[in-house]
């Protein structure tokens, strides 16, 4: 055939090569291309070239193609899908040039299938690259938002914030164990909330547990996310050194393929944020033990100073009256001796808490040392306070049983006062030396008794 050369070299060339007619009929194919496609020679002469190429390939050759060959009289590396005579396709870039002396289009066909298969492993990892570099940087951004915290609020807020972004959720929900182990949403929203009763098995959790649209172990949930528009949820325990501090829940508009990169994040963040709750409450915990007495829970003598020291500072700016009650437990060494030193702070611990329970809503109440206390009475003068301390002695003359028998105790208080627009210079410590002293003279006239301070 004129123009066409049947050559060894062209039949079995590393490429597939075809010659076409300037209609894009196919005039010849070299034995390469029967090849890889499995066509037969006889099949291919004279058909469409384009019948080869899925509808997407056709689309290109047909516009794009077709275009560069009238204008340019060639098209490089082009690439298209070749639909092989078994029906499955192949990736393939194709080379083509007019030969306006053989009246031809020379096509030269390339097997692009490592190729593609390479290209895809490199996106693939170039994607998990960026999914590991942003994972890092999440992790990165909440551990300096976590190290910011100084509230559990704080950390559920970072941690709802970082968890949205992080996942593309449309809502999440950061739930905490209350005082009462009631789990409750401090920071994010809950679109489920008045719709679907808690799921114990979903509180308990102790993995990330997905529960989608058409859940049947959680039916319920599931006619709640059809509700609210959502496809799915996902429900991460918040636990560390086996405490359970809350939860997180995610909630997702459209159907998600949660993948491995998914729940590590997951898992990253629910630990990174359990953590953080529980170095917080240990703070707090050390925080309190700092200021709180170990025996009796009450405030400490530090505790104790600081609360009169604001105590009395915001007296004088108000004018408002400020008592202050001196305690001490009248022979208290004999107890200890009858009937031993657990006693004797079985004592302490019994009348700590009945003194606690004695003043008023908003009163401080501390151990200063030993078997001494004090109680911190705002805004009351010397009436009120004499009132506050009678009602201690009845309390405390109550009988305490202790393992060793029943002690019979008493206290003796003294009083005193920070007087509206007189006392402007008084000090915490000299008005706790005025309430000791009056103390003592409680102790002189017969013990389990009031006593003012003479300058009440």
């Amino acid at each position: 055939m004129s123009g066409i050369d049947d050559t060894d070299w062209f039949l079995r060339a590393p490429c597939g090569l075809i010659a076409l007619s300037p209609d894009d009929v196919i005039l010849h194919a070299n034995d390469t291309f029967l090849t890889w496609t499995g066509y037969e020679r006889g099949d291919l002469t004279g058909r469409p070239f384009g019948s080869l190429l899925d509808v997407g390939s056709r689309l290109l050759m047909e516009t794009r193609v077709a275009q560069l060959l009238h204008l340019q009289g060639r098209a490089d590396e082009v690439a298209v899908s070749l639909v092989k005579a078994d029906g499955t396709a192949i990736p393939a870039l194709i080379n083509a040039v007019r030969d306006e002396r053989a009246g031809l289009i020379r096509v030269a066909v390339f097997n692009a299938t490592e190729r593609v298969r390479y290209e895809r492993e490199l996106l693939a990892a170039r994607r998990a690259a960026e999914a590991s570099e942003r994972r890092v940087r999440i992790l990165q951004e909440l551990s300096t938002a976590f190290g910011l915290s100084a509230t559990d609020e704080d950390v559920a807020r970072s941690f709802a914030d970082a968890a949205r972004d992080a996942f593309d959720a449309s809502h999440t929900a950061v739930h905490l164990a209350d005082d009462s182990g009631e789990l409750v949403v401090v920071a994010g929203s809950n679109p489920l909330f008045g719709k679907v009763r808690p799921v114990p098995a979903l509180r308990a959790t102790t993995e990330v547990t997905v529960v989608t649209d058409d859940s049947v172990e959680f039916p319920e949930i599931a006619a709640g996310l059809r509700e609210i528009g959502s496809a799915a949820l996902t429900v991460t325990p918040l636990i560390a050194d086996g405490e359970r501090v809350g939860l997180l829940v995610c909630y997702f508009a459209k159907s998600s393929d949660f993948d491995a990169g998914f729940w590590e994040l997951q898992h990253a963040l629910g630990r990174q944020a359990s953590q953080t709750l529980v170095r917080l409450r240990l703070q707090r915990k050390l925080a309190a033990l700092a200021l709180h007495d170990q025996l009796t829970g009450l405030a400490n003598r530090q505790l104790l100073q600081l609360t009169l020291d604001q105590a009395i500072e915001a007296s004088t700016l108000s004018g408002e009256p400020l008592s202050v009650l001196f305690l001490d437990i009248d022979d208290f060494k004999s107890i200890n001796d009858a009937f031993g030193h657990s006693a004797g702070d079985s004592v302490l611990i019994e009348l700590a808490t009945r003194l606690a329970g004695a003043v008023r809503a908003g009163d401080t109440v501390g151990r200063i040392g030993g078997d001494e206390f004090v109680a911190i009475l705002v805004g009351a003068d010397k009436y009120a306070a004499e009132s506050v301390a009678e009602r201690i002695l009845a309390v405390c003359r109550a009988p305490v049983a202790v393992s060793e028998g029943v002690v019979s105790a008493s206290v003796s208080v003294g009083v005193a006062v920070c007087r509206r627009g007189m006392d402007r210079d008084l000090t915490s410590q000299q008005l706790l030396v005025r309430a000791d002293a009056a103390m003592y003279d409680a102790k002189r006239a017969g013990k389990d008794r009031v006593t003012l301070s003479p300058q009440a």
